[in-house]
Parts: C-alpha cells; structure tokens; sequence
C-alpha cells in the first residue's frame, strides 16, 4: 500500500480548498481533527475499520454516526468519499497534511528545539524572534532537554533541521577527518 502521507495529500488538499472556500478553515481543522481521534482509537480501528464483513460505504456511514454532531455536513460528506475510495484509515494523516497546509496558509510554523541544557525564557524569545525573521513566519516554540548534545541545539522547523549541537560538530569533524 502506499505511505499514507502520499494517500491522505490530495484529500487534505480538497479540503483545506473548499474549507478556504466556505471560509470554515478553522471549523475544518477541528472537525477533523476530532475525525482523526476516532479513528486512530486502537476498538475503532478492530472493530469497524478492520471488519471485513462491513462495505466501505458502511464503515464510512458508522463513522459518521460515531463522530454525530461533532462533524457538519460537509465533513459528513467528505468521510463518505473518502470511504468510497477504501481510505478510511488515512484520516489521521489527511488532518495531519490539512493542518500543515493551515499552517501555511497562516505563516505560521512549529519548531522544536531540543538542547543540552533547559533554555529560559530570553533565549527562547531570542530564537524564535530570529527564525521568525528567516523563515518569515510566526513561530510557535517547544523545547526538549537531551544532554547527550554536549551543548548548543537542534532545531527542528518542518523539513528543516538545523544541527548546532556539540555533538553534531563532533560528528561532522570525525566524518570529514575518516574521509
């Protein structure tokens, strides 16, 4: 089967379009992502996802009536399509795209930060006003604590990774000195 990042693209692009189009972005992105926690339930997935005595369309449907008044018209819609086509399963991850394209939408990005030691409230403003500058986005900051870095950090903004560790170097020095 294929990555589901590559199944769930062209659905979470049709619709962020028509949530754009309906002006309901936000609305969407709830609906959504409530759709991506029942599905991702572990009984969910056995009992009606994984059923194969149950058509597509009758998988689809219990998925409507589970998620009940939590999803509009229109998202009832979208389900049903999407379980025509078997893809169903994919939900988690359409919600996952559909909110990267949100973010997109609204120049804003996530980064993940993980360094040696815990950073304060300085340094965290400092590194976020600086990758606000560079990537031209608002940014919203976690931090992680691994002390295997030696020092400095690691940060991570969606495809991007920028390694500044100790470690890091260490490892580039030793790559380039076997070479």
């Amino acid at each position: 089967m294929a990555e589901l990042s590559t199944v769930a693209r062209p659905y979470a692009k049709a619709a962020f379009e028509h949530a754009v189009e309906t002006k309901a972005l936000a609305d969407w992105s709830g609906m959504l992502a409530t759709v991506a926690q029942v599905v991702a339930d572990d009984d969910m997935r056995r009992r009606v996802l994984g059923n194969p005595r149950l058509s597509s369309a009758q998988k689809a449907d219990a998925l409507v009536d589970i998620c009940g008044d939590a999803v509009d018209d229109g998202v009832r819609n979208f389900l049903r399509l999407v379980g025509q086509k078997g893809r169903l399963a994919a939900l988690p991850a359409i919600a996952e795209q559909f909110e990267l394209l949100k973010a997109q939408q609204e120049k804003r990005m996530d980064v993940n930060i993980v360094s040696a030691f815990p950073l304060d409230d300085g340094q965290q403003d400092k590194l976020a006003s600086a990758l606000a500058k560079r990537l031209n986005r608002e940014i919203s900051i976690t931090t992680q604590v691994d002390s295997t870095l030696l020092g400095g950090v690691i940060l991570r903004a969606g495809d991007t990774v920028i390694d500044g560790s100790v470690r890091g170097r260490l490892n580039r020095l030793h790559e380039a000195l076997s070479a």
